[in-house]
């Protein structure tokens, strides 16, 4: 199990070129570390999980070729960088089975578990009789340069990392474009890790999800059914025996090509190119042919074919009970942000989704109202469950307001928020439509329980803001208490005898028919169950017909200005008006070609609905 302070420290690592071995119960080994990344690091562990080597060179036995850790990654990448083309590299894992030695109290020496001192040649002769090497192990370096050229012409999907084929998708997908020099070097950069025998996965496990034994097998499936829908791996899988690899003989780099039977070297002054024919010296030839036979030798066994981790016939699906995703997502109050949607708004919904990682607003859950959306999700590794009685098909571009389809599916919402407030959750409701400018939960949850918060729909500048069927049913904060489930249970059943859509059953069950429990001009009273209704301002919580908002020239610096924690893109009628309307405003954080999400330096783009 990876600690938190991993999930921080490994990135930067990684960033920094440096090579570690996980060790287990929380360790973590260093190698060839440098004095400033030793004082950054200690900050993050303790003398107890903080391991450092300063050695991790080994020869193979027999042949001048040579491997190093970070010093010969440097170099590749030093050498690299002279190449008059845009690259991308890769360097295979080899596994080591086990790692019987540990560092002594002061670090300074490697010492075997009776206690007795290892000496460093032991210690590189363990490393290069037990390491194994396995392209399809998918544990690997891999490297690029900033240059012009895109890494590949196809759309990233949203792998899970660390689940299986992200690498060798990205790689063949790199291959087949072509837009880069794709290299192996695997050769000229050591790099081991532990082979964990508990990674092996089990599809047939009735476990399968690993809420008991932390075995999560869907991830990989997951993966696997992301490669066969994007990009070329499933067709056209690339051969690597046929790509050049980068190794290092007699203190010279050269790329050996066997299928077409060419040796290039790699020289580090100049530029180097990879169209120049090469004749070695008569004193150099024996070494080069040595480490060349070495290439060749195990060639055979770094090449394979993903195909049968492709062949995955399982239904892509969680199988994730409500009550697990919320156990799973609330915060620490026990308070959920719920969004229910249709495949129709899933742009809309990445969109939002998006928004809220960049607030770092995790606790949220999507409902599905189709199988569409519901795969989607899945496939986005989005925390999504369905909803399993849906009596009617929801239309791509007709179930706006007004409309039959849009009649059943927003009571959809009320009824789901009701099932997670009974489960003792607190519910933030949000439509996808809406856009949040920072997280409003510390506000909405500090009016307590028994008070229901919700967004005034009133458009009037002045006057009262709860007049009747002003309340806006697709943002509201509801608490877990006896009141407020008792209160939307009447909305609920009152919804479920009505031709019309839920929000006017949440104003006329709560404020009364015509407004009768009104108490003063931004609240309401709901007399049998003593619950209050909070209507919010307007300035702080918009509508998308207040004060013509979504007609200003710049609509975020408008918002702002005001003090904004959302504005709703609604007083509009249509999903591609609505798209129409919010996209080109800047109001929007997601790329529907690269189904990403958009970033600071990323420029909107302006997209035909």
């Amino acid at each position: 199990m990876v600690n938190w302070w991993m999930v921080l420290v490994l990135p930067y690592l990684q960033r920094q070129g440096l090579l570690w071995v996980l060790l287990g119960k929380g360790r973590l080994l260093l190698f060839d570390l440098g004095l400033a990344c030793h004082q950054i690091l200690v900050s993050f562990f303790s003398a107890k999980t903080l391991l450092f080597s300063p050695l991790l060179n080994y020869s193979v036995t027999g042949y001048q070729l040579s491997l190093t850790s970070i010093s010969h990654f440097i170099k590749t990448i030093r050498h690299a960088h002279r190449l008059d083309h845009d690259w991308l590299l890769f360097s295979s894992s080899k596994s080591v089975p086990h790692f019987p030695f540990h560092l002594d109290a002061d670090g300074k020496h490697w010492i075997r578990d009776g206690g007795s001192r290892v000496k460093t040649q032991k210690l590189q002769d363990f490393l290069s009789q037990e390491w194994k090497w396995n392209l399809c192990e998918e544990k690997m370096l891999i490297a690029w340069n900033s240059g012009d050229l895109p890494l590949h012409k196809g759309v990233l999907p949203p792998f899970l990392y660390g689940k299986g084929l992200h690498n060798r998708w990205l790689i063949n997908e790199a291959l087949l474009s072509d837009f880069r020099f794709v290299f192996d070097a695997s050769w000229a950069i050591s790099n081991l890790y532990l082979n964990d025998l508990g990674q092996d996965f089990d599809r047939t496990s009735g476990d399968f999800l690993g809420l008991a034994t932390g075995k999560r097998f869907w991830e990989v499936a997951g993966n696997s059914n992301l490669a066969m829908l994007y990009g070329s791996l499933y067709f056209h899988e690339q051969n690597f025996s046929n790509i050049f690899r980068l190794f290092q003989c007699g203190g010279y780099y050269l790329f050996i090509n066997s299928a077409k039977m060419v040796v290039y070297p790699l020289r580090y002054k100049g530029s180097s190119s990879l169209g120049k024919e090469v004749m070695f010296k008569s004193t150099r030839e024996k070494n080069t042919l040595e480490c060349i036979d070495t290439i060749r030798s195990t060639e055979g066994a770094k090449d394979c074919s993903v195909k049968n981790y492709l062949n995955v016939s399982m239904p892509i699906s969680l199988s994730l009970s409500l009550e697990i995703l919320l156990s799973f997502r609330a915060d620490k109050n026990k308070t959920v942000v719920l969004a229910v949607v249709g495949y129709s708004y899933k742009d809309m919904l990445m969109s939002w989704v998006c928004r809220l990682h960049h607030l770092q607003i995790s606790n949220f859950l999507v409902c599905a109202l189709d199988d569409d959306i519901y795969e989607f999700c899945v496939m986005q590794g989005l925390p999504i469950f369905k909803y399993a009685h849906l009596e009617t098909k929801i239309s791509f571009d007709n179930c706006h307001f007004g409309t039959e389809c849009f009649q059943k599916v927003t009571k959809v919402k009320s009824r789901m928020v009701l099932e997670i407030l009974k489960l003792g959750y607190n519910v933030l409701m949000s439509d996808v439509d809406i856009y949040w400018f920072k997280n409003p939960l510390p506000l909405l949850s500090s009016f307590g329980p028994a008070v229901l918060v919700a967004q005034s729909d009133e458009y009037k500048l002045t006057g009262p803001i709860n007049l009747p069927r002003r309340l806006n049913s697709g943002f509201y904060y509801a608490h877990s208490d006896a009141m407020t489930i008792a209160a939307l249970e009447k909305v609920v059943e009152h919804a479920a005898n009505s031709n019309l859509s839920e929000q006017p059953s949440f104003y006329d069950m709560l404020c009364g028919e015509g407004g009768y429990n009104r108490i003063d001009d931004s609240r309401c009273l709901e007399p049998q169950t003593n619950l209050t209704v909070q209507f919010l301002d307007r300035d702080l919580f918009p509508n998308g017909a207040y004060k013509d908002l979504w007609q200003e020239r710049n609509v975020k610096e408008a918002c702002l200005m005001k003090g904004c924690f959302i504005i709703h893109n609604n007083w509009i009628s249509g999903r591609r008006k609505k798209l129409e309307r919010q996209v080109p405003s800047g109001l929007w954080e997601y790329d529907m070609s690269t189904r990403m999400c958009l970033q600071t330096w990323h420029k909107t783009k302006f997209v035909y609905f």
